[in-house]
């Protein structure tokens, strides 16, 4: 009896500790997340006084600092911030539900048919704004509905969906190739915007539709995180512990992919972010819990320092998507190879 009471306050500690270690870890997400804020709103090609940027939050007109603060750099730090909570989110989402780390919408070409669709929208229809953005956003379900369908085989496996998703994404990126090949000259820049992610030019009105998004769906989703997190277990564990497995999937799906699709509408495809934020966050919290906060938070880690390192501390200036893909391709190659080495098991 002694040993059994042992065991039990063994394993309580343990998951205090655990808890512990979250909070920390998500705190510090937090503080992170905020500091990137704030440099990018004080530091840039000058320096604006931290007294100034806040008078300038706060609506107060400062001469100097209204401009270079209020128009260029708040719409793009709160548009990197909002892209890359919701990347964050989509990405892990998918992962936990396949329960496999290459399942992100980098990969199973999700990023690819909202690229596809506005890259095809500016160069053939010469269309623009807001009209390029829902033909992104419609591409990206369809694209998602599509590579779910192809997948499914009494359920979906996420190795199968993965595989499928590899090659649609690579058929969409010639479809993309050719269509730039035949374009004008004066399209082709805007298009390239869709290649690589960017919050160049951002406007804070932008950031309105993703916001709304990111509330709807990334609300949605909190909501069914413990149910998410039972996916991890199987199909047969989740369904023995009361998860209507079907229909946690398409709400998943859904709402991953609307939060992805809005996303890259906005900023094209920044690449990796998505397949990154949740390995990352596991490796910081552990894999106890539901990745969610996390991996949102280290989501919006990477598009704004991307954004700042590829503005300001690289030799030229690059887009965020540049500076994202530099570093999610070594991951990529390296989690493939693990994968391999495991059989299969990342």
């Amino acid at each position: 009896m002694t040993s059994f009471s042992s065991a039990l306050c063994s394993i309580a500690d343990d998951r205090r500790s655990r808890a512990h270690r979250r909070n920390i870890v998500i705190t510090g997400l937090l503080a992170l997340t905020i500091a990137l804020f704030a440099l990018t709103l004080i530091l840039g090609q000058s320096y604006v006084p931290p007294g100034d940027v806040f008078r300038v939050l706060i609506g107060e007109d400062v001469p100097g600092a209204s401009f270079a603060v209020g128009e260029l750099r708040l719409p793009r730090a709160v548009l990197s911030v909002l892209a890359g909570l919701s990347f964050g989110l989509g990405g892990v989402s998918f992962q936990t539900m396949l329960r496999n780390p290459l399942a992100s919408p980098d990969i199973i070409g999700i990023s690819s048919g909202a690229s596809a669709a506005a890259v095809f929208a500016i160069v053939v229809l010469s269309l623009s704004g807001l009209l390029v953005s829902i033909f992104a956003v419609a591409a990206g379900l369809g694209v998602a509905i599509f590579v779910y369908g192809l997948s499914f085989r009494n359920g979906v496996a996420g190795t199968r969906l993965t595989l499928i998703g590899i090659g649609v994404s690579a058929m969409l990126e010639s479809m993309i190739a050719y269509v730039l090949a035949r374009a004008p000259a004066w399209n082709l820049q805007e298009a390239m915007r869709w290649l690589v992610g960017s919050v160049n030019g951002a406007e804070i009105g932008q950031a309105l539709p993703l916001l709304a998004g990111l509330t709807i769906f990334g609300g949605l989703l909190l909501s069914r995180a413990r149910d998410l997190e039972a996916l991890r277990l199987g199909d047969d564990m989740a369904a023995a512990l009361g998860v209507d497995v079907a229909r946690i999937r398409i709400i998943v799906v859904v709402t991953a992919v609307g939060l992805i699709a809005l996303a890259t509408a906005l900023t094209g495809p920044i690449a990796f972010v998505a397949f990154l934020s949740g390995p990352i966050a596991a490796r910081l919290v552990g894999n106890q819990g539901s990745l969610l906060i996390p991996s949102a938070l280290v989501g919006a880690i990477l598009v704004l320092a991307g954004d700042y390192c590829g503005q300001f501390l690289l030799p030229s200036r690059y887009p965020v998507g540049v500076v994202t893909g530099a570093l999610g391709a070594p991951y990529l190659l390296y989690l493939v190879a693990r994968t391999n080495r495991t059989g299969g098991s990342a």
